[in-house]
């Protein structure tokens, strides 16, 4: 419970969390948000006591120079922002029947006698407040409530403008009601803001949960490193050679870091004799260096040694427009031998020939010609595969990795080739071709009724360093946990085998 909890349950809480408080605070809740607030709201009764008042007495003196009559008066300075995530148009403001207004702020127990835009964020919002948008102040009749009504002002995010005005106190004593912002803007609202400097106290308590999470999975990480299993190595290990074998030994090498922290693997695929040559030129690299063949070595590596891991299986891939789903070993020698050049003479289609293989050197080309065809094949005439797919003549053309041919055979019409079994099975757009009738399953590769198969090899330069990554990762490929990958691609592990010398190397 408690691996499940650090392992599995934190690491999705600390993603999940921070990411629903962004989505529910910027799409949902803030994704269109008008903000206000009183940046000031300033008695200025008694002024006209000092030596200093001749403002005030300017704003009392009507403009014949008459004495106007006012008592306890205020400014207040109003800051409205677009405080959300998108923009804020002019049709989101909803406004009364036959009204121009988008917004009205109330004051209660004050009327309005001036008021002005002290501050625009961008010039341009200068003409929304233009005669007749709506920009103006009036009382409510009873009420002892002053109103200003605000245009339906655009706003990019960020955007700002502030009214600065004058007030009179028509009611009550004391502290003035807080003013108040009436209106409506529709996918989002009006909220009143707070001026701050520091961090948010939704980013201060995300912030101290993200620390919770990670040093939570720091100290599992040491106990899962101290509790690793006997028989792990850490340290960085690359793995190269066999496309055929590349998804077997990925998802094997996966479940090996997840066993034995600590390691990292790797992984440089481009053929089989190209991996023994990488590794053999290297000098093994201190058993940081594996390769994946499914060949045997020859005569050309005596200093690598191998070890036998899987008996594998491999099928002939056709182009759904031949018009074939098996043939006999016989037909298969004539189609690559070039003895048949059109498939109308293997009970197909009238389509020329294109054979479709791996380059010299790889070794599931090894298999199939030491299988199937039991002798090499014509020379090759040089033409890349797109060359042969513009032309309306047999052919044939090489190409580099397993993938390359799958993909080949399944865009040529005509086309054939062959590949380990189990990544033709997840390739769309092909036919596993059927051999005599037998489909390439590990029961009919394990009682030697179906002819297509190999033996996988791990190879080393001379016996791995004790303790090393390498020496770790073959013994994990060779007991349960590597096995039962084996088995899930289709193949079957040498040790399972009734007749155990099929996994020595093919004489």
């Amino acid at each position: 419970m408690g691996e499940l909890l650090f392992g599995f349950v934190l690491p999705v809480a600390g993603i999940a969390i921070p990411v629903g408080a962004f989505v529910w605070e910027f799409v949902f809740v803030g994704r269109k948000r008008l903000g206000w607030r009183v940046q000031m709201d300033t008695p200025v009764t008694g002024e006209a006591e000092s030596g200093h008042a001749g403002a005030l007495r300017q704003l009392r003196q009507t403009a014949e120079g008459a004495e106007r009559n006012l008592q306890d008066l205020s400014v207040v300075l109003v800051r409205i922002e677009n405080h959300g995530a998108t923009t804020i148009d002019a049709t989101d403001y909803v406004t009364g029947q036959n009204g121009q207004a988008g917004l009205h702020l109330h004051f209660p127990q004050r009327r309005v006698i001036g008021m002005a835009v002290t501050e625009l964020s961008n010039p341009g919002l200068a003409v929304c407040f233009e005669p007749d948008s709506g920009f103006g102040h009036r009382e409510l009749a009873g009420q002892d409530i002053g109103v200003i009504d605000l245009p339906k002002v655009p706003l990019n995010r960020s955007d700002h403008y502030k009214i600065l005005a004058t007030l009179e106190r028509t009611a009550g004593t004391g502290d003035y009601p807080e003013p108040t912002m009436q209106g409506v803007v529709t996918g989002g609202g009006i909220t009143k803001t707070q001026g701050r400097s520091g961090a948010s106290l939704l980013m201060l308590v995300l912030i101290g949960f993200l620390v919770t999470v990670i040093a939570a999975m720091t100290v599992l990480d040491i106990v899962e490193s101290e509790a690793a299993p006997s028989g792990c190595a850490t340290g960085r290990l690359t793995v190269v050679g066999s496309t055929a074998f590349a998804r077997v030994v990925e998802e094997a090498g996966e479940l090996y870091e997840r066993t034995c922290p600590g390691s990292d693997i790797s992984y440089e695929f481009e053929g089989s004799e190209r991996g023994m040559t990488r590794v053999d030129d290297a000098r093994g690299a201190d058993g940081t260096l594996l390769a994946i063949g499914d060949a045997p070595k020859g005569a050309d590596f005596p200093a690598l040694v191998q070890r036998p891991l899987a008996l594998s299986l491999f099928t002939v891939v056709v182009h759904p427009e031949t018009g074939v789903s098996d043939l006999t070993v016989e037909q298969i020698r004539d189609l690559f031998l070039g003895r048949v050049t059109n498939w109308r003479a293997v009970g197909g289609a009238d389509l020329p020939v294109r054979v479709v293989n791996r380059y010299a050197g790889s070794g599931t080309r090894w298999n199939f010609e030491t299988r199937l065809l039991e002798t090499g094949q014509p020379p090759e005439p040089g033409i890349t595969c797109n060359e042969l797919a513009r032309s309306s003549e047999p052919g044939r053309c090489q190409t580099l990795t397993t993938g390359d041919v799958l993909g080949e055979v399944a865009g040529i019409p005509g086309a054939v080739g062959y590949s380990e079994a189990a990544d033709a099975a997840d390739t769309a757009g092909l036919v596993r071709v059927t051999i005599g009738g037998r489909p390439a399953t590990r029961e009919a590769a394990g009682e030697q009724s179906y002819p297509f198969w190999g033996v996988e090899y791990a190879y080393s330069y001379g016996d791995f360093a004790p303790g090393s990554i390498g020496a770790s990762f073959v013994r994990f490929l060779l007991r349960e946990g590597g096995q039962d990958v084996i088995r899930r691609y289709g193949n079957l592990p040498c040790a399972e085998l009734a007749d155990t010398s099929r996994c020595h190397p093919y004489r």
